[in-house]
């Protein structure tokens, strides 16, 4: 059974709202792409002015990237459109 907290597995990404210049971004640590997302709105408790917000996250290492919008109210992802 693995800790999903376990910090072994947990890689390091640069995630920004999408309407934001990419030089606001903030390293998050996390197991995946949506779980960065995730850690970096309970970290950043954003003001949106929806029931959602969409996040731009990057993998350090790879430079591969993705979007999220996450669903503030009950935190589920989905692809941006």
């Amino acid at each position: 059974m693995t800790d999903a907290h376990d910090t072994s597995l947990s890689r390091r990404f640069s995630v920004h709202g999408v309407e934001d210049a990419p030089s606001r971004s903030h390293l998050v640590d996390g197991l995946s792409f949506e779980d960065a997302a995730l850690h970096y709105l309970e970290d950043r408790h954003l003001e949106a002015a929806g029931d959602e917000v969409s996040l731009l996250v990057e993998d350090c290492a790879t430079g591969e990237r993705q979007c999220f919008r996450v669903d503030l109210a009950t935190g589920e992802t989905a692809p941006c459109d």
